[in-house]
């Protein structure tokens, strides 16, 4: 955990997850009474139910990694990539606590996600 500062990221970590929390915590509204012309309505209101599931899902994605980050971090391997060992770099680390790759496995890891 070299050039890392543990208390930062923990502190960072933690404040991510309790807004990820809060976020998962709100209710979805649920579409309204539709009435007979009101395509254009419905539609908006689908979008934005759709639209809200999704931003959930991300929530709760996000949520996996931060709450794995505070494993690594409890365990002692935080910091270390996970495909290579290698140390990830304390500037992507300030600027993304969760990150579980260094940048170069981040960028396979991602063209194996395309």
């Amino acid at each position: 955990m070299d050039g890392i500062d543990v208390a930062a990221s923990r502190a960072a970590l933690m404040a991510e997850r309790a807004h990820l929390v809060a976020e998962l915590g709100q209710a979805i509204q649920a579409p309204g009474q539709m009435t007979y012309g009101s395509q254009a309505a419905a539609a908006t209101q689908v979008f934005e139910q759709q639209r809200d599931l999704a931003l959930r899902d991300r929530a709760a994605q996000q949520l996996e990694l931060v709450d794995a980050a505070l494993a690594r971090l409890d365990g002692g391997t935080f910091g270390t990539c996970l495909r290579c060992g290698k140390s990830i770099a304390a500037a992507r680390l300030e600027a993304l606590p969760w990150a579980a790759h260094c940048i170069e496995c981040q960028a396979i890891v991602d063209r194996g996600r395309r």
